[in-house]
């Protein structure tokens, strides 16, 4: 997520990021609506039954609204970056006071609001309820979905072309069905069906203005005040960053006068579409100290979930990408192609660990669509100290910054803050606190993160992560290709024998475990 410029001091106000959904693909095959029952009082598919009738809210536009903002995930009560909570995304912030209003139209106190998700998802129920009321719309029209459009633009809590944006992806998800398991295991679901929302204001026109640079993309300017006419040098890089938020939301807020930050693309998640924000030609606030000499395109999602990476989101930007680099002469390489946390005096850690650089990279058709392109994969790992300089030193201060821990520069020099990152690194972990990135700690810093189960078979960017930490821990190279083939089953079985574990050449939890713990 891009920063405010740096000449600019205000104090920034929250941001509204609703928290879009990747979308099913369109099958035109209905699912079932109707999940396995499962106990009372622990049903979400109960919270919505309830809270649709009692407010007289379509169920199924109920789920999808929920399901387009937090994918049902109400994150035990933790507000978002626009201080939104729940499943429902009841935001209390200056410019959308929807958890308030929920508790003034249900009468439940702000904090049960926050953290139970069937006083959540009333609350919502509520909020859009009022809506539809705001709109004039009675009880035989409430009975139709596609009435419905005006009120979840309002919801969205913007106007004009980013509500539209917001309520076409609810009733995208509402023609192609949802299917999703929740945080407990419960299914649920919503049943895919013809949609032609009534608009109103909301006409397509008005989303549909071609960008002036990239024929492919929407135009959706952002706010004068978040951003600088012209450019003060040539431009030199492309940066990736992700929103920490949607779609939408992030183009809210990129036309909020307030916010002082702006990209020049935002894409989906679920279908790589594009909308240009800022000209090529002028200087958009992203990446503090490179802005006059970059592009910045912003990814819908969140940097410790990898779902919300798609092929096609993959796809859809690097062609951008590779357009823009073509037009500027940019070198697509990755000294060119850099993650905002690649970014001199940046202190943010988008893209995060499960970017995966080599497909991106591969797709833009750069030089660096290797393997080895993402920074991160050698064929062994070096010890590591102050006073280290290079690649190795780099992959250490990218792995440490994507776990939270401040390493300074991403510039491959060892140096004080870097050691001092590594030592809390491995304080955190339980290991020897010397500072020194030798094979335990290389094992910890490459397998931290998300722990799926993995087996023959598997591929993507957390098997690499796998073959990765099995080189550190195994001092033998593991080919970092990303699929999980006979070699690497192997190499599993390797690691678990000689560290006591099952051996079955599975990574499930225990594997991962003793290699996060830099065994």
């Amino acid at each position: 997520m891009p920063r405010r410029a740096a000449a600019h001091t205000r104090g920034r106000a929250s941001v509204l990021v609703a928290l879009t959904a990747t979308a099913l693909a369109a099958t035109g095959t209905p699912v079932l609506a109707a999940p396995p029952p499962v106990a009372a009082g622990s049903s979400m598919n109960q919270a919505f039954a309830q809270a649709a009738r009692k407010f007289d809210v379509p169920r199924d536009l109920l789920a999808a609204v929920g399901y387009s903002e937090t994918h049902l995930d109400g994150h035990a009560g933790r507000p978002s970056q626009a201080n939104g909570y729940g499943v429902m995304h009841l935001v209390s912030n200056p410019g959308n006071r929807t958890l308030e209003k929920a508790a003034a139209l249900t009468g439940t106190p702000l904090s049960k609001l926050r953290r139970d998700t069937a006083a959540n998802i009333l609350g919502g129920a509520a909020v859009l309820r009022a809506y539809a009321d705001r709109i004039g719309l009675d009880g035989d029209e409430r009975n139709d979905i596609d009435a419905w459009y005006p009120a979840v633009a309002q919801y969205s809590g913007t106007t004009g072309r980013a509500a539209a944006l917001y309520a076409d992806a609810v009733y995208t998800f509402l023609k192609n069905g949802i299917v999703t398991t929740v945080p407990g295991g419960e299914r649920v679901s919503v049943t895919a069906r013809p949609v032609a929302p009534e608009k109103g204001t909301f006409s397509d026109s008005e989303v549909r203005t071609q960008s002036p640079d990239y024929p492919s993309a929407l135009w959706v300017p952002a706010d004068p005040n978040n951003f600088t006419q012209g450019r003060s040098a040539p431009i030199s890089k492309v940066i990736i960053h992700v929103t920490q938020g949607s779609y939408s939301g992030s183009i809210n807020w990129f036309q909020d006068p307030t916010a002082e930050v702006s990209a020049h693309y935002v894409i989906r998640s679920s279908d790589g579409q594009i909308t240009q924000m800022v000209r090529n030609s002028d200087t958009a606030y992203h990446a503090r100290g490179l802005n006059a000499s970059a592009l910045g395109i912003e990814h819908e999602g969140f940097i410790d979930d990898p779902s919300w990476f798609t092929d096609t989101m993959y796809r859809s930007s690097a062609a951008l990408t590779s357009a823009l680099c073509d037009r500027y002469g940019i070198p697509k390489d990755r000294a060119h192609i850099i993650g905002h946390s690649e970014a001199a005096g940046n202190d943010h850690t988008d893209p995060g660990p499960h970017w995966d650089w080599a497909r991106y990279m591969r797709y833009v058709g750069g030089e660096d669509s290797g393997s080895s392109s993402d920074g991160l994969t050698f064929a062994s790992y070096a010890t590591q100290q102050s006073g280290s300089t290079g690649a190795q030193v780099t992959a250490v201060q990218k792995l440490l910054t994507a776990q939270g821990f401040d390493a300074g520069a991403v510039d491959g020099s060892f140096g004080p803050a870097t050691l001092d990152a590594v030592k809390k690194f491995q304080t955190a972990r339980g290991l020897r606190a010397d500072g020194i990135v030798g094979g335990s700690t290389w094992t910890a810093l490459l397998s931290a993160g998300a722990v799926p189960t993995l087996k023959q078979g598997d591929s993507g960017a957390d098997v690499k992560r796998l073959q990765r930490s099995l080189t550190a821990a195994l001092g033998t190279t593991v080919d970092a290709e990303g699929s999980f083939g006979p070699k690497t089953v192997t190499a599993v079985r390797t690691y678990q024998s000689g560290h006591g574990l099952t051996v079955d050449g599975i990574v499930g939890s225990g594997t991962w475990a003793a290699l996060q713990a830099g065994r």
